[in-house]
């Protein structure tokens, strides 16, 4: 048996004061264990895992003002109890939450917290339940964002949004000894009613900008045509004006020649 435990808690006992009362009771706890030895260790021992902590209470105090772990622990009978606190990463899932949107607008939005204790100790004397009061917190949180944000800006700001709702919960649970690691926002669900007219909207957006493209396409062609007809007509009137030209010429040459020779 390994004899810095019993050391290490007479030592947490002087830091904690417990006076002349608890002394006695740690006094009568420990011959308790004594003469019950060996059956005793196997109660008194505990084995805390390596992603647990456990947070011990000796008479009502915090042992040593710090949780305990991972490894064996001493627990001595009557007078020592403890709580197992699992520092692994939580997965919180927030159920569909009904909210009016800042542009009056009904909406359903359900979202996922990961977050993990990092401060057993504050998790255990600061709040009675710290999952339960994380998971309220976070539908509380979830609503009040997105109230202030309007149909469209949650649409579009989903990362932005979750961002910010993760560091309110951050700073709201630093007491409780919780670290927010992540929020997601899943599913953003609206109205049957809402749906239909923005897939109608869309598809009017759709049919006008078909309609542009169209009308664009058909001036060019026939900015096209039109440009192609002027450069035959060019072309034509070009060769017309040559052959005039070379008319008038070649006839002043003739007029240079007498008409009848002798």
């Amino acid at each position: 048996m390994d004899l810095s435990l019993p050391i290490n808690y007479i030592r947490g006992i002087n830091k904690n004061q417990l006076g002349v009362c608890g002394w006695i009771l740690f006094s009568l706890s420990l011959l308790l264990m004594i003469i019950t030895f060996p059956i005793s260790i196997w109660m008194c021992l505990k084995i805390i895992k390596e992603y647990e902590r456990a947070v011990v209470f000796r008479l009502g105090r915090i042992q040593a003002g710090k949780a305990k772990g991972p490894g064996l622990i001493l627990v001595l009978p009557c007078i020592d109890v403890f709580v197992k606190v699992d520092l692994r990463t939580v997965t919180c899932n927030i159920p569909p939450q009904e909210i009016l949107t800042r542009d009056s607008v009904t909406t359903q939005v359900d979202g996922v917290v990961y977050y993990r204790i990092y401060s057993a100790v504050s998790a255990v004397a600061n709040v009675n339940d710290v999952h339960q009061a994380t998971f309220l917190l976070a539908q509380t949180t979830l609503r009040n964002v997105l109230g202030t944000q309007t149909l469209s800006q949650i649409l579009a700001g989903r990362e932005e949004i979750a961002h910010s709702i993760q560091t309110l919960l951050d700073d709201a649970t630093e007491l409780w000894g919780i670290r927010v690691a992540r929020v997601e926002i899943k599913d953003v669900r609206i109205p049957m009613q809402l749906q239909r007219s923005m897939a109608a909207e869309a598809e009017a957006t759709r049919e006008a900008r078909a309609r542009v493209r169209a009308i664009l396409c058909y001036t060019w062609r026939e900015s096209c045509l039109l440009l192609r007809q002027t450069k035959t007509e060019i072309k034509w009137k070009t060769k017309v004006s040559q052959l005039n030209c070379y008319e008038r010429i070649s006839s002043k040459s003739f007029s240079f020649f007498p008409e009848n020779f002798p």
